[in-house]
Order: structure tokens, then C-alpha cells, then sequence
């Protein structure tokens, strides 16, 4: 059985790299490079950046942005403000971000995508169009974060509808960066408790340590590269299936269980033959995620979500039952996907679109990073194991 397989998945440690081998004609192989110093695969366990932005602690289930617990951001905040503190680390109540226009060279871009474009891979050559024709300098800015922050879900929107044969729609300023989104998808003013939850959604979704995406933007803002050439890499990373996706994983996986009352035998065949659990289980975290419990509670108030959050509330009972049953050892709980998939259906998004209105989320989490980094100007820059071969004469080929 193995739980669900993005960022939030436990980690497998891969076999110790092979010993190099000696060969008749170079003798015996060199002592490998940095012997001396211990090597963590996937660089677990290793202290990579200092950071002011973000906290998590996996045993007791926390999540702290600049030190404010997520739930009550959530609850008590905006995205706009929680970008606001992530950037400026200061609490702002008239903070907002409003969705931007696209610049037409973007537009122009968007429309010679192929329908079948990955949305992930559309919104990743956006931010590169932006990035061509806004030039943005280093090091990373404030201006620059809200600019680009504020300018991706617009340009999401776009390719959503051209890609089923709709022009896109202006942005309308008076609306929330969330609300502008969904208004932007739809041609429509957006239901006010579906654009409060989505932006509870990008709250939970802004900032999550160092995580594979995060890492990728500091090493690239590290060059002294700019902050559309980092979240570009970032975009990259977060579309990997170790890293982003799940949410629609789990959406496929509870209409595949059906009801409640499939649920027992759906999950113990599941874990019997090895298949993956969505929405379970967490590098991190060894507590319930506190991204899930908060995101409960938003779907919990969707009016239109009360059969489909039934089901998903009994069988997240069970699942939970079975693993405790089965794997005493392992402390396996329901992680952030799990409800973002009620959410982000609940609001109306369609599966393909889950992992890069992820993306939109973590907007002001990367650049934040790109900030701090940029700030530090280290470049990043850690060295490798050698266990190749040793120095070996080359035949000399021309008799």
C-alpha cells in the first residue's frame, strides 16, 4: 500500500548507490568524493535555507505564516493580506489584489497553444511571455511579486477559454484576486461563498516550507536570475506528479467508491492490492494536516457541497479506521488534498485545473522566497557524491 504520491507523500529512501568498480587495466577505484561528509538522498534532513516566512511543525500538526497559525489566516484573512505578510511580513487590513489585465503579446501567446495543452504548461509559458515583456529585474520585489501574483490567474482563465473556443474575459478590479478568477473562467459574476472559499483555498495554498517547488525558485533567484525565470522552474517542479495533482486524484477516487456504504470494501481491497489512497498520508506532517481541518470547515459551508462532502467526511472516517487497523506502526493521516478536492469542485473548477490553480495559490509563497533569497544573494550551490569510475587511461584508438 502506498499513500497519496505528491509532496505530501511519506518519503521511500531510495538503495545506497552502487560502490565503484575496479577494473583489470585501472586498478582499484578511487575513495569516493566526500567521503567525509554524510549524503541524504533527496537532500532529507538537511537544513538547505534560514527562513522567516513559513513554519511547520509535523509532529504537533502546525502551520505558521510569519507566526500566525493557518487556521485563523483562514479564517480571519484574505489571500490578499496573507500575500501582503508573506512579502512584507507585516499584517495590512486594507491589503488586496485584484486580478490584472494580460498583455497582449501573452494573449497572442495563449491563443496559438493547442486545445490539448496541459494548463500547467500553459500557465508556465505565460509566466515566461510575462517575464519576456515585463523584464523584471534583480532582485525580486515586492512590486514585482503583486504584479506577477495578480496577472497569472487572468492569463489561467484566458487559455481555459480559448482552448473551448471562448475569448477571454476582462478583469473586473472590483472583485477579489479569487472572485476575479472564477468571473474570468465563467463569464460570470461569481457566487460570493464560492469566491470566499476559493480564496480560502489560495490562503492554505500560498506557503509550505521548502518544499520541491519553493526550493527550485530560491535556487534559481540564487543566480541572480529573475522572478519569471524562477517561477517558471517552480510552475516546472510543481507539475511532477510527486509534487502537485492530487486533489483531482481524489475527486476521481471518491466518485470511483461511489457512497458511503462502498467504502469499507473499496479501501481494504485497495490497500490489499497496493494501489495509492489519495488525500492520506504526509512527508511532514504526523498529525492531521491543519490545511485539511481548515479547508473542512470551508466545505463544510458550501451549501451546493452537503452529498458530496457527506460521502467524503464518512469514507475520510474510514480510511483513517482501516489504516489504524492495519498499520499500527505508521501514523498516516488525511492531508491537504483530500479537502482542496472538495473545495476546489465545490466551486466548479474542472479536474485538469487543479493542479495549476494550486499554482495560482502558491504565487505569493515563491515570490516571498525569492525575496528572502535574493536578500541573502548566496548562491546556491551543493556538491555531489562521486561513485564513478576511477581515472582511466583512453585507448588509444589509432592503430
Amino acid at each position: 500500500m502506498t499513500t497519496s504520491n505528491t509532496e505530501n507523500s511519506p518519503s521511500s529512501t531510495p538503495a545506497p548507490a552502487a560502490a565503484p568498480k575496479s577494473t583489470p587495466d585501472a586498478g582499484p577505484a578511487p575513495k569516493a568524493l566526500g567521503t567525509d561528509r554524510p549524503y541524504s538522498p533527496g537532500l532529507a534532513g538537511v537544513i538547505a535555507a534560514e527562513t522567516a516566512i513559513g513554519f511547520v511543525d509535523g509532529e504537533k500538526g502546525q502551520l505558521l505564516y510569519r507566526g500566525y497559525p493557518i487556521g485563523q489566516l483562514v479564517e480571519k484573512g484574505t489571500y490578499g493580506q496573507v500575500a501582503e505578510l508573506l512579502w512584507t511580513g507585516e499584517w495590512r487590513k486594507t491589503a488586496r489584489l485584484v486580478p490584472a489585465e494580460i498583455p497582449e503579446p501573452v494573449i497572442c501567446v495563449l491563443r496559438e497553444l493547442p486545445d490539448h495543452t496541459h494548463p500547467m504548461d500553459a500557465l508556465r509559458t505565460a509566466v515566461s511571455v510575462w517575464g519576456a515583456w515585463r523584464r523584471p529585474h534583480w532582485p525580486p520585489t515586492v512590486d514585482q511579486a503583486r504584479e506577477l501574483t495578480s496577472f497569472a490567474p487572468s492569463a489561467l482563465a484566458a487559455f481555459h477559454r480559448l482552448r473551448n473556443g471562448l475569448e477571454p474575459v476582462k478583469p473586473n478590479p472590483k472583485l477579489s484576486l479569487a472572485g476575479g478568477f472564477l468571473q474570468q473562467l465563467t463569464g460570470k459574476d461569481p457566487d460570493p461563498a464560492a469566491a470566499r472559499a476559493l480564496d480560502a483555498y489560495f490562503v492554505v495554498g500560498a506557503e509550505h516550507g521548502l518544499n520541491a517547488s519553493t526550493f527550485t525558485c530560491r535556487v534559481i533567484i540564487s543566480t541572480r536570475s529573475d522572478l519569471a525565470s524562477a517561477v517558471c522552474g517552480a510552475i516546472g517542479c510543481l507539475k511532477g506528479p510527486l509534487h502537485g495533482g492530487a486533489p483531482a486524484e481524489v475527486v476521481s477516487q471518491l466518485h470511483e467508491i461511489g457512497s458511503p456504504e462502498r467504502a469499507e470494501k473499496w479501501v481494504r481491497e485497495a490497500i490489499a492490492r497496493g494501489d495509492k489512497i489519495m488525500g492520506f498520508g504526509h512527508r511532514v506532517y504526523r498529525a492531521y494536516d491543519p490545511r485539511a481541518a481548515a479547508l473542512r470547515k470551508v466545505a463544510e459551508g458550501m451549501a451546493d457541497m452537503a452529498a458530496w462532502l457527506d460521502t467524503a467526511v464518512k469514507v475520510e472516517d474510514v480510511v483513517l479506521r482501516i489504516f489504524g487497523e492495519l498499520k499500527p506502526d505508521r501514523v498516516i493521516k488525511t492531508n491537504v488534498e483530500y479537502y482542496a478536492a472538495a473545495v476546489l469542485q465545490g466551486v466548479g473548477l474542472p479536474p485538469d485545473l487543479f493542479p495549476p490553480t494550486f499554482a495560482l495559490a502558491r504565487m505569493a509563497g515563491w515570490s516571498a522566497h525569492a525575496i528572502e533569497q535574493a536578500s541573502a544573494d548566496k548562491l546556491i550551490r551543493p556538491d555531489a557524491r562521486y561513485v564513478g569510475a576511477p581515472e582511466t587511461e583512453v585507448p588509444d584508438f589509432r592503430h
